[in-house]
């Protein structure tokens, strides 16, 4: 499951070369459109068995470990380790992921270091834009470390990480209640039996009925880790 250039695999969040030879940022999946991926011949494939993610999950039914914990033997006696959980697992992912945003503009600050003469005029040199951009990458990476300590579920973790962008919700009014609105709709009228009526050719006898229906609403998933920031143009 995922997207794919051809049989190559493009991963979320890690930095690719499109087939042009240009190198892509980790972000660049998520804030692209669909046009954009069509361009660079990138296309999404559904999982020949769609019945769990095994970055997650061990089988459709069983998590894995969320937390790092002693390893125990099969009586449960502590082995002397400690095995990793997925959040450690998927901080370090995080830490990753920003040395591979932080490292194509890596290069201007040397340049600044070696043509100034000493740290604070190179630091003054550099372009403020970018410096803003590195210090939220650094900052980005911390939140979301964060982010995944405060999962207290596999399922939390997991929509943390790749849950879509937006959802849909119930719309609510300035008390939070939710709105609703007034559908009307055609149903078999039924007699004091509960049976349906039909008319003398065996046709159901409609009638018209009222129902309340949800107004729904798009708004941004707020269960969803901090973005990465955008480098600058």
């Amino acid at each position: 499951m995922g997207y794919y250039i051809g049989s190559r695999a493009i991963a979320l969040d890690v930095p690719f070369t499109d087939p042009d030879g240009v190198q892509r940022p980790a972000n660049w999946l998520r804030n692209s459109t669909a046009r954009d991926r069509e361009l660079l011949g990138i296309v999404w494939q559904q999982p020949t068995d769609s019945g769990y993610d095994q970055r997650f999950y061990w089988s459709p039914t069983l998590a894995k470990q969320l937390n790092d914990e002693p390893a125990v033997d099969a009586d449960g006696k502590e082995l002397g380790y400690t095995q990793t959980g997925l959040k450690t697992q998927w901080k370090s992912t995080q830490e990753q992921i920003a040395q591979s945003l932080l490292a194509p503009s890596d290069w201007r600050v040397v340049k600044e270091l070696e043509v100034n003469s000493s740290f604070a005029a190179a630091k003054t040199a550099f372009p403020t834009s970018w410096q803003t951009y590195r210090a939220a990458i650094r900052t980005s990476c911390n939140t979301r470390q964060t982010e995944i300590d405060a999962c207290s579920t596999v399922d939390e973790l997991k929509e943390l990480l790749f849950g879509s962008a937006t959802i849909q919700q119930q719309k609510k009014d300035a008390d939070g209640k939710g709105i609703t609105e007034s559908v009307t709709y055609q149903d078999q009228k039924v007699d004091e039996e509960g049976e349906g009526v039909v008319d003398a050719d065996g046709k159901a006898v409609m009638e018209e009925k009222t129902r309340e229906d949800p107004v729904m609403e798009t708004v941004a998933n707020p269960a969803i880790a901090t973005a990465w920031p955008t480098e600058p143009s």
